[in-house]
């Protein structure tokens, strides 16, 4: 039985995983190209939860149009956030962007609790996708399985647009050199809010199967799971898509499979993921894939 018990919680972890990878990819993308962490990424991944819930509880969407619908609208959220809070400052001392960044997440979160007010509310989980399969007798959660198959078709999407089309190379050549860059006439502007609009499409997904797993929403639900994914990119190496999506796939599997097998420690997890990104940045400063 403890291996069917192990094969359960790796499914577990494999999604929860692949949560963490793709909102660490929207870190490292946008760090890439613009070398500006966006600390409000996950206050966008939390205002994608409220855009679903308010899309079937105040407009009677169906469940798989109010995710579309909020994925949409949370694309548009941060290609505005890009345009206001960092565009005009793009030339300006790191520090500004750095300043900026922190005041658009506490704009976010304060937005939020005006508006949608600071209780929790209950995520819609449909029938379809809460139901547990049987497979060799271990028994799982069709969640799980959704989020692993989504999160590795949006990863390979995003590497077939990274490497094999002409917004990727522009993306990859503001990365590389951004001066030359616009100097070989990359449209600076709306490569930069391409990047914005990809990395919060990713956290809009994340956030859906997040939610659908802890069924509860909050205006601050975005600081955990922002937090681990940044520290997942740091882990990997910030700039590097295959670094977050490992740095984001081990920080999940640590979680579950601690949780589940070692529950007297389970208190200390997040000191653990911690140390590693200390230990990490000790000896290895750019990360497991990072660039020297």
């Amino acid at each position: 039985m403890t291996w069917i018990l192990f094969l359960q919680h790796l499914v577990n972890g494999a999604a929860l995983g692949f949560v963490f990878a793709l909102v660490a990819i929207g870190y490292t993308l946008v760090y890439g190209v613009v070398k500006l962490v966006n600390f409000a990424h996950g206050d966008i991944f939390m205002m994608a939860t409220f855009f679903v819930f308010y899309g079937i509880t105040l407009f009677s969407f169906p469940w798989w149009l109010a995710f579309a619908i909020a994925i949409f609208l949370t694309i548009l959220l941060g290609m505005g956030v890009e345009k206001v809070a960092y565009r005009p400052l793009r030339n300006a001392p790191r520090i500004s962007s750095l300043c900026s960044a922190i005041g658009m997440s506490f704009l976010l979160e304060n937005f939020a609790v005006v508006v949608f007010g600071g209780r929790q509310k209950p995520f819609y989980q449909p029938e379809v996708l809460i139901k547990t399969i049987t497979i060799a007798n271990v028994r799982i959660q069709l969640v799980s399985i959704v989020t692993v198959i989504v999160s590795v078709g949006a990863l390979l999407f995003l590497n077939y647009l990274v490497y094999k089309t002409k917004m990727g190379l522009a993306m990859r050549a503001l990365a590389h050199d951004f001066d030359t860059a616009k100097l070989m006439g990359i449209n600076v502007d709306k490569t930069i809010s391409f990047t914005f609009a990809v990395g919060s499409g990713l956290a809009a997904i994340s956030a859906i199967f997040w939610a659908l797993r802890y069924p509860q929403i909050w205006p601050f639900m975005g600081v955990f799971p922002g937090w681990r994914a940044f520290t997942a990119a740091i882990i990997g190496g910030i700039g590097s898509i295959k670094g977050a999506m490992i740095g984001g796939f081990s920080i999940g599997l640590l979680t579950i499979l601690m949780v589940a097998f070692m529950p007297n420690m389970a208190g200390y997890k997040d000191a653990f993921i911690f140390v590693a990104l200390v230990l990490i940045l000790l000896f290895k400063p750019t990360g497991l894939f990072g660039e020297a």
